[in-house]
């Protein structure tokens, strides 16, 4: 396993900060099924199928300004059912039991109604971000999570140039009721299982910060297995990260190397070995508490290519080879599959999601099934 190090000034200033945006390439794989085309609220594609939506796929379209409705199949059934308008370059986004989706865009909040596939609203943002643009730079909302009780929505806003900001959505009302600062490029959001504290990821300062949902008061921890020299333009930074249900840990990897495992109660992290070796982004946790790792592809020279860790809460380890990058995972309500946008924030996106048979030995061949534009985040309806 190689041992990383900041990336040199040139890279840096190429990388601008180690996940830069890209459009699609030539060596994009072609794609089984059309890709939906942005659309209107509750467009669809010619020939869609009403359907319920349990099971389906709900796919944030960073290309455009929808979200897309996917069938994962099986076989000739999978693909777009149809996109729904939402506001520029949509990021996260969650679910809620009562099936209504909140999704990240640069300009607000967007709330879609996933049964009837309509936009019911979208929320502005009370922190100053900056123009609407599109990129993986630009201000607006990122990671994005859903109280427990469904009673709020706490949405990392990016501030370019500066720190986050968390917001706090009252979803009764749909109105942004409280802020508080975190750190830069709030790449991921989290709540506790018991609803107290909210976690941001801050890809950019190198930390977790934790807020309580009474108080307000954030708690900055640094998660820094690398060290954090680079600044700006090192890519070993936080992504994604997910909160361990067995003990409120959570749970960051880097680099298919480390998996930095943060104790938010007292802020010391230790680290475990991974082996995927490869630049990792999204993550989930199945039912059982099985991790589950995008492996985004090669950054440094001796990187391995693109995968999906499956590491059970033992620690056991295998990979899943991905053909190309991907950037986040979603998985099935019964843990046996696992879907894997195509997105990607760099270079070589592809508008598609992987799927992956978790079950059994892992013997079954990952396939493809078409999405939306650019898709990054996933949920499962």
């Amino acid at each position: 396993m190689s041992v990383r190090r900041a990336v040199p000034a040139v890279a840096a200033a190429l990388l601008l900060a180690g996940c830069a945006t890209g459009n699609r390439t030539s060596a994009d794989a072609p794609l089984p099924t059309p890709v939906a085309e942005a659309g209107t609220a509750r467009s669809a594609l010619p020939g869609a199928r009403e359907r319920a939506p349990h099971g389906t796929l709900l796919v944030a379209d960073f290309g455009g300004d929808t979200v897309t409705f996917v069938d994962p199949g099986p076989g000739r059934d999978a693909g777009p059912l149809g996109s729904v308008e939402v506001g520029t370059a949509p990021y996260g986004l969650t679910v809620g039991e009562d099936g209504r989706a909140w999704v990240a865009t640069a300009e607000g909040v967007a709330v879609v109604d996933t049964a009837t596939r309509t936009r019911l609203a979208v929320i502005p943002y009370a922190t100053e971000s900056g123009p609407v643009t599109t990129g993986e730079y630009r201000g607006g909302g990122m990671g994005i999570a859903l109280a427990p009780d469904g009673a709020h929505v706490y949405v990392g806003v990016n501030v370019p140039g500066g720190n986050g900001v968390l917001e706090v959505i009252d979803t009764a009302t749909r109105k942004v009721t409280a802020t508080a600062p975190v750190g830069r490029r709030p790449f991921d959001v989290d709540v506790s299982a018991d609803g107290r504290e909210v976690y941001a990821t801050g890809h950019d300062s190198f930390d977790v910060t934790a807020v309580g949902t009474r108080t307000l008061e954030p708690r900055r921890m640094e998660v820094a297995p690398y060290g954090t020299e680079g600044g700006l333009g090192s890519w070993l930074k936080p992504h994604y990260a997910v909160v361990r249900p067995s003990d409120g840990k959570l749970l960051l990897p880097f680099e298919g190397e480390r998996l930095a495992v943060l104790d938010p109660r007292t802020g010391k992290v230790r680290t475990e070995r991974m082996t995927a070796d490869t630049h990792q982004h999204g993550a989930a946790l199945t039912p059982d508490g099985t991790l589950l790792v995008v492996g985004t592809g090669p950054i440094a020279a001796d990187d391995e290519e693109a995968s999906l860790t499956v590491r059970t809460p033992d620690g056991r380890e295998r990979t899943v080879a991905l053909d190309g990058p991907h950037e986040d995972v979603a998985v099935s309500r019964d843990g046996r599959t696992a879907y894997v946008t195509g997105g990607f924030t760099r270079d070589g996106y592809w508008n598609g999601i992987t799927v992956v048979d978790l079950a059994g030995d892992g013997a079954g061949k990952p396939f493809r099934i078409g999405a939306g534009e650019r898709p990054l985040g996933i949920a499962v309806l």
